[in-house]
Order: structure tokens, then C-alpha cells, then sequence
């Protein structure tokens, strides 16, 4: 698997290795291994797995404290536009944040550790998006940002009056 840097530090685009043929392709999504060789401070405790339609956005998420988590996403189904915001107060890049088209076409994926805000929005008709978090869910300890926040000055790739938000989404506090 190639790991890629974006420009902020700890967060990456993870790439695997693939083969195909005429049957079709494999590929290693995760291998424990791997990752305790590249990123020993990970362990993975959960799976999880979600479908939307297109024009979905769901997030910008995060949990507070000890139920921060890292993930690991990727896209089964369909593409999204899945982004990332640095929550890190002492980071130099505290309110930067990076975006990545993820398909099941292209397989990337992306690492995205604890102190982000996470979210992603379906471009394709439908998609199922996956990923791995290595703390459990804490509704108690959950935030999220608005979506359309101006300070983070996201291009999300679509009209925002196509955008489909959950009512818990459409009230997120700003950024600042």
C-alpha cells in the first residue's frame, strides 16, 4: 500500500495495491501488520458502514476527549468527496483542511486521525462508504461544525441547494 502526505501532517491518502484481470481485481484493504509497521499507535476496534444517496453530506463530525477517534474510510459503492478538518489547537494547520475524491474506481482511501472533524458528500447516484475507527461511538461526547461554514471555505463540488442534510446536521455550530 502507498501512503501519501497531504499538507497536513499525520493525515493521509492511503493507496492499495491492486490486481486485476479479466475476473475482475483483489486488493488488501487492511492488513494488521501493515499498519503496525506504518502506524503502531493504531488498533482498529470497529467496522462500520453506511448508504446515501447523492447529494447526501453527512457530517462534519467529530467526538471530543477519550472517544476522539481515528478512521480509516473508504468508498464499496459509488464516489464521494470526503474531507477532513484539523481540530488540533496547537497544530500549525488548526482549521485547514484537506479533501479527496474516494470511489470504488479508485479505491483510495483515507486516514484521518483523532483531532479532525470528518465528513463526506455522495456525488455518485448512491454510495455505500465504509470505515474503521479505533474508539467506540459516544453520542455524549459528539460535535460537529456546519457543513457550509465560511471560514473553512470548503468546496463541497455540488449546488448547495442539491445538498441533503439529517436535521441534526443543519443545526452544527460554526467553526469559530
Amino acid at each position: 500500500m502507498e501512503i501519501i502526505e497531504t499538507k497536513i501532517k499525520d493525515l493521509y491518502i492511503l493507496k492499495p495495491n491492486v490486481f486485476g484481470d479479466k475476473r475482475g481485481y483483489f486488493m488488501e484493504s487492511y492488513k494488521e501488520t501493515w499498519f503496525k509497521e506504518n502506524f503502531p499507535h493504531l488498533h482498529f476496534i470497529q467496522d462500520n458502514e453506511s448508504q446515501s444517496s447523492k447529494g447526501v453530506l453527512r457530517g462534519l463530525h467529530y467526538q471530543e476527549g477519550r472517544y476522539s477517534q481515528t478512521k480509516l474510510v473508504r468508498v464499496i459503492q459509488g464516489e464521494v468527496l470526503d474531507v477532513a478538518v484539523d481540530l488540533r489547537t496547537e497544530s500549525p494547520t488548526y482549521g485547514h483542511h484537506v479533501s479527496v475524491i474516494l470511489s470504488a474506481e479508485n479505491k483510495t482511501q483515507f486516514l484521518i486521525p483523532r483531532g479532525f472533524a470528518h465528513g463526506f458528500l455522495v456525488l455518485s447516484d448512491t454510495a455505500i462508504f465504509s470505515y474503521k475507527v479505533d474508539a467506540p461511538y459516544s453520542p455524549e461526547n459528539e460535535n460537529g461544525i456546519i457543513w457550509n461554514d465560511p471560514s473553512l471555505k470548503i468546496d463541497w463540488h455540488l449546488d448547495h441547494d442539491k445538498i441533503i442534510l439529517s436535521d441534526k446536521d443543519l443545526t452544527l455550530p460554526f467553526f469559530k
